[in-house]
Order: C-alpha cells, then sequence, then structure tokens
C-alpha cells in the first residue's frame, strides 16, 4: 500500500503554479495495477485558466482548495474547496478565481496492466 499526502502535493504545486509565468502546475497521481482511472492534480494561480479544451472522456473535478469557475458555451459554475464538479461533455474552460488545486479524475478505457 502507498499514501500520498494531498496537502503536502498541494502546496507543492501550488508553489510551483506560483514560480511560472503560465501561473500553472500539475502532477499526475500516483496509481494501482488497474488504469481505469487517470488522476492528476492541478494548481492554478488566481486569473489563470485551463484554455478551452475537448471533454477528456467522463471527467470531474475536485476542488482541494480556493475557487474555480467551470465554463461551457453559455453555461458556467462555481467550486470551491470541498465541491467536486462534473466535466461537460463539450469543449470547456477552467478558470482559478483565486489561486486553487483540483484533482482531475478521468474514466480511461484502460486495461489491466501485463494485460
Amino acid at each position: 500500500m502507498d499514501k500520498l499526502s494531498l496537502r503536502t502535493a498541494t502546496k507543492e504545486q501550488l508553489a510551483s503554479a506560483r514560480s511560472t509565468s503560465s501561473g500553472r502546475s500539475s502532477v499526475a497521481m500516483p496509481g494501482g495495477s488497474r488504469r481505469q482511472l487517470r488522476q492528476t492534480l492541478i494548481a492554478l494561480t488566481a486569473g489563470n485558466a485551463l484554455d478551452r479544451h475537448e471533454n477528456p472522456g467522463e471527467a470531474s473535478l475536485i476542488v482541494l482548495t480556493g475557487h474555480i469557475r467551470l465554463s461551457a458555451g453559455d453555461d458556467s459554475v462555481e467550486g470551491t474547496s470541498g465541491d467536486l464538479l462534473v466535466v461537460p461533455e463539450e469543449p470547456h474552460t477552467v478558470e482559478a478565481v483565486e489561486d486553487s488545486a483540483v484533482i482531475l479524475t478521468v474514466g480511461t478505457s484502460g486495461t489491466t496492466a501485463g494485460a
């Protein structure tokens, strides 16, 4: 079994995001031997965004800290610490209203390792 401190990882990614001109940083989260879920910790500084992009598949965002806005077309939803947002099926953006960190979880059609 492995353990990862999300508090520590969040602090590290926010520090990294604050030191980059893009205001963002991310790291893939470790997974088990079955890779049917992909998780990424993403940090964004206030006012920075993940520009409009296609939906990666079934996906959700868990807001670890901060305040974000998820927008698709004319619709948007805001999330703060502890919120889970379902990523829409159409192209969308994610903007940090304040310095924020989220876990992006994407369902994949992966197979069992070694198969």
